[in-house]
């Protein structure tokens, strides 16, 4: 091991009294902090009428006291998909017809079959602007009525099946638990037959290539070389030439050739990494109350969600009133369209304050970035310090302190709500220079310009790069704010150099767990997708009688799947942590220690017997 400093080259010191996350430390960035709450300042302008009750195209109130419109306090898109704009974000303006109604629609029906029964056509006359006539509506607008017809049945269809939905989400928590305690045993079992699979299935490549070209041997043609050939349109040509499976076979088999020497040279290294994940199941076993945390980490999101959205709104709604002539779609008016008709438009004004108001919407923007990422680092250092109590637990569990994740958020709050800002800043800057990116793209799709579009997609790599970048060492930095209490940018050069100096035990670890963590993602939104599928088809026969009567299966079904996913998501994330946590623990304890007396080694007896070292006198519980 490395034990100098990188800059001066002089031998690392090392606190010989270090036995885990200090608990006596200062507070860190709080410059960083301050800017953090100054940002968090709500705004003193808008208009709450505006909020509380919605506004048609008109610019009218509905519901409100007082007012014509007071018997109709709902509001009607004609459109709603026209809603799904990035636009809409920022000048909180949905460019399609609404209307104040008294109910909402509560039958379906085609325009044509209204047309033909007089009781259906009064019916959908309350949901008209006044004055149509709908024996006058075109045939595309039926479309439109057939679409929102099929929004209504998926509608209806959440109020059927809203409970075996949350019921499917229970089962899938279930199966993420087991998965997770499961890893305590069958992780190395795992990872074995994932490697010797991989070695089959190219294994069976290779002979399958080597099938096809024997096979194409002395057919007229196929003698022909991909350099005669040239560029073909139709793919399949290609495989009608022996120098096309011939190239196949020596890529796999120079593939297969560096797996097996990586795996005869990384053997110990992947040894060392099987042991770290089954080390992840035991520390979340003692610190089962980690796996609730993600809850804390759903609900401060949702408020990070809402304040986005009511500063929004308020921005949006803190000006007047403004009207333009319009058509069908968002346009001005001129001389050509005499049909169009004077509807409500946008707020605004003519103040500094509304002249640079999309700046504030702007602003709001990259503040939901901050504050979400701050959210996210938040949950980070939390998990890392009570994962990092156990490793640093000479004799597991007795000397695992009481309340660990409890106690590490109250540190992280107390002492390093800079850092965490300081980090999540960065991380915003880089993603709101995504979206910048992204909306000039969507801009430029139209022109002709082929340099510029290409600068524009080097530009959405580069940062997408970066972002990747900056997660990755934030996310061990913020273990090391954990561990040792250090501000946020002395805590990611350490980070950063400790990871340096293991590189490859870092990527051999990194790729068996992102693997182990798909695995798991996949088995549990299989079985819950599978059983959700064949319950709401009616093919399991014991609860046939139970299942909901549905306009559309599928739309319970993906909602399931997709549930499933994101509560995997958030079971695995936490396991991720505390392999990434037990790994740094397990560098530094590799650096500190030489297991002598005085500085014995913290990790388990099977890492110890793997690095074939061992501790003098004293023996750790594994």
């Amino acid at each position: 091991m490395h034990n100098f400093n990188v800059f001066t080259g002089e031998p690392r010191k090392f606190d010989p009294t270090f036995k885990g996350p200090i608990y006596n430390r200062g507070c860190t960035d709080i410059l960083c902090c301050i800017l953090f709450i100054l940002a968090l300042l709500a705004w003193s302008q808008g208009d709450p009428r505006k909020v509380i009750y919605p506004t048609d195209s008109k610019g009218q109130f509905c519901g409100q006291v007082g007012s014509p419109l007071e018997k109709k306090p709902l509001l009607f898109y004609f459109n709603i998909m026209k809603c799904a704009s990035p636009l809409v974000l920022l000048e909180f303006q949905c460019p399609t017809t609404q209307i104040c109604v008294e109910r909402c629609p509560d039958k379906f029906m085609t325009l044509l079959k209204a047309l033909q029964n007089e009781d259906d056509r009064e019916y959908y006359k309350q949901f008209c602007k006044e004055g149509v006539d709908m024996t006058k509506v075109s045939s595309g607008q039926e479309r439109k009525l057939e679409a929102r017809a099929v929004a209504m049945r998926i509608f209806e269809d959440y109020t059927q099946s809203w409970h075996w939905i949350l019921l499917g989400l229970v089962i899938a928590m279930l199966v993420s638990l087991i998965f997770i305690l499961l890893l305590r045993c069958l992780a190395g079992v795992m990872v074995w037959v994932m490697i010797i699979m991989v070695i089959i299935v190219i294994g069976y490549g290779i002979f399958h290539c080597y099938m096809q070209y024997a096979s194409l041997k002395g057919q007229a043609g196929s003698d022909v070389t991909i350099k005669d050939l040239g560029l073909q349109t139709d793919f399949s040509v290609y495989l009608q030439i022996q120098q096309t499976w011939l190239a196949f076979m020596i890529i796999l088999c120079i593939v297969e050739v560096v797996i097996i020497l990586l795996l005869i040279f990384l053997r110990k290294r992947l040894l060392i990494a099987i042991a770290l994940i089954k080390e992840a199941s035991k520390a979340i076993g003692h610190v089962m109350s980690s796996l609730f945390y993600p809850l804390l980490t759903f609900a401060l999101l949702s408020l990070v969600i809402a304040y986005w959205a009511i500063t929004a709104v308020f921005l949006s709604t803190s000006s007047d009133i403004f009207y333009r002539a319009m058509l069908d779609k968002i346009s001005n008016i001129t001389t050509e369209c005499p049909d169009a008709e004077c509807l409500f438009a946008f707020y605004g004004g003519e103040t500094l304050y509304h002249k640079y108001l999309i700046l504030f919407q702007f602003y709001n923007v990259f503040l939901f970035f901050w504050c979400a990422n701050f959210v996210t680092a938040l949950g980070q250092v939390t998990l890392a310090g009570a994962f990092a109590s156990y490793y640093w637990a000479f004799k597991k569990p007795d000397d695992i302190p009481a309340y660990p994740v409890f106690n590490s958020l109250g540190r992280a709050l107390r002492y390093h709500t800079g850092s965490l800002a300081f980090g999540s800043l960065i991380l915003a800057i880089v993603q709101v220079i995504r979206v910048i990116l992204e909306y000039l793209d969507q801009k430029l799709k139209g022109a002709q310009n082929k340099c510029a579009k290409f600068l524009l997609s080097c530009l959405k790599c580069c940062f997408w790069c970066l972002e990747k970048c900056i997660k990755f060492l934030n996310r061990n930095a913020y273990i090391m704010v954990a561990i040792y209490g250090k501000n946020f940018c002395t805590s990611a050069k350490d980070a950063f150099f400790l990871l340096m100096r293991n590189i490859v035990r870092v990527a051999v670890l990194d790729k068996v767990t992102d693997f182990l963590l798909f695995l798991g993602k996949l088995l549990v939104v299989g079985i819950v997708g599978i059983c959700s599928f064949f319950f709401f088809t009616g093919k399991i026969k014991i609860v046939e009688d139970a299942a909901p009567s549905l306009n559309y299966y599928w739309v319970p079904i993906l909602t399931v799947v997709f549930g499933a996913y994101l509560i995997a998501h958030g079971f695995f994330s936490v396991y991720a942590m505390c392999v990434d946590t037990l790994f740094l623990c397990f560098l530094e304890d590799l650096e500190r220690n030489d297991g002598t007396a005085d500085r014995p080694y913290f990790m388990p007896e099977r890492l110890l017997s793997i690095l074939k070292k061992s501790n003098e006198g004293v023996k750790t519980v594994d």
